[in-house]
């Protein structure tokens, strides 16, 4: 099966959806647990941004090996007459290609996480793994303004008003409605900010360039930006190391690559207002990742705000909506799909 085949598929994205959320949830805890072994505290900015970059930096090495040998083993393919592929090389001049490369990897690695490791520092894993679904409604709006096809129907309307509404009900207090909006939280927000925009980035960059080659890349630079601030002012190897510490390094390197691979594919082959709902999912997992990794009280707030997310998935993914919403998409019958529109 052609990979547009499996990411257009209604079971293929499905699957590669939940992996990538599922993923991308279990993150929360497992920085939250990573700051505990290696002793970096709330205040120590300059080391989160050094672990950061490990981690990216790792990810990136990963992905760019990966992409290598699927490249390799799509060439031999074209040599041996095994039918049509997917791959297809890079465009435009060099310099070119690494600006918009670099551009990718200001927005959607180093950005993004330069906030999200502060924000969350600053929060619980539950408070993280629930403003980060904020991601979802900044990648629609961006969309909505890049991609002329990406419209906002009532249903996706009612489902994100929903969603948000659980990212603002986890900053209420237990005491009442008491709002409360810390560093910590806008720093969360900002990074769901450069999540959303960079989601859509990828996606305008993977019409020219390929998926897995683009991402390995754009992680590894942003990887080395993150690690180049923090070292700054922390030193390049501030932690100790031991085996447990190591192996969680190289689970966070691999949920990235594995993460962000998968989403830029299925954004790459997907219309944005299809599949943006699905990162709803992401403090769905997260937060009870993080009541059972990190012990976290799950309070009645934390369950009315899940509540929300997932009505917010429901609305906007029930079947009739899924055909109201790709004839609002498609105006007159054209007879082209509109993932392959916006996958040209």
């Amino acid at each position: 099966m052609k990979a547009q085949q499996w990411f257009t598929h209604p079971v293929g994205l499905t699957v590669s959806a939940v992996m990538t959320t599922l993923l991308w949830g279990s993150a929360m805890p497992a920085v939250k647990i990573g700051y505990e072994k290696l002793q970096i505290a709330t205040g120590q900015t300059f080391e989160q941004w050094v672990f950061a970059g490990y981690r990216f930096t790792l990810a990136g090495i990963m992905l760019v090996i990966f992409a290598s040998v699927v490249e390799r083993t799509l060439n031999k393919a074209d040599r041996d007459g095994a039918g049509t592929t997917e791959h297809k090389g890079t465009t435009g001049t060099p310099r070119l290609t690494w600006f918009r490369v670099s551009r990718l990897a200001a927005v959607q690695t180093f950005m993004q996480y330069l906030c999200f490791y502060i924000g969350l520092s600053l929060s619980t894993g539950m408070q993280g793994a629930i403003i980060s679904g904020a991601t979802c409604f900044f990648q629609m709006v961006v969309a909505r303004f890049i991609d002329k096809n990406e419209h906002f129907t009532r249903r996706k309307t009612v489902g994100l008003l929903l969603g948000f509404a659980g990212v603002a009900v986890v900053t209420l207090t237990q005491g009442g409605l008491h709002f409360r909006l810390g560093l910590g939280d806008i720093c969360l927000i900002l990074s769901a900010l450069f999540g959303g925009l960079g989601n859509v980035l990828a996606k305008h960059e993977s019409r020219d360039l390929p998926v897995l080659w683009l991402t390995g890349r754009q992680m590894l630079l942003g990887g080395i930006g993150l690690m180049i601030v923090g070292a700054m002012k922390a030193g390049i190897t501030p932690f100790q190391w031991e085996m447990q510490t190591l192996l969680l390094l190289a689970y966070l390197a691999f949920l990235s690559a594995a993460g962000f691979g998968l989403w830029n594919m299925i954004m790459k082959y997907n219309a944005v207002g299809k599949v943006s709902m699905y990162l709803f999912l992401i403090p769905v997992f997260g937060v009870f990742l993080s009541v059972m990794l990190l012990g976290e009280h799950f309070n009645v707030w934390t369950l009315a705000a899940l509540l929300l997310v997932v009505a917010g998935i429901l609305v906007v993914n029930r079947s009739p909506a899924q055909a109201a919403d790709k004839n609002y998409l498609d105006g007159p019958t054209t007879g082209k799909d509109v993932s392959n529109q916006t996958a040209s």
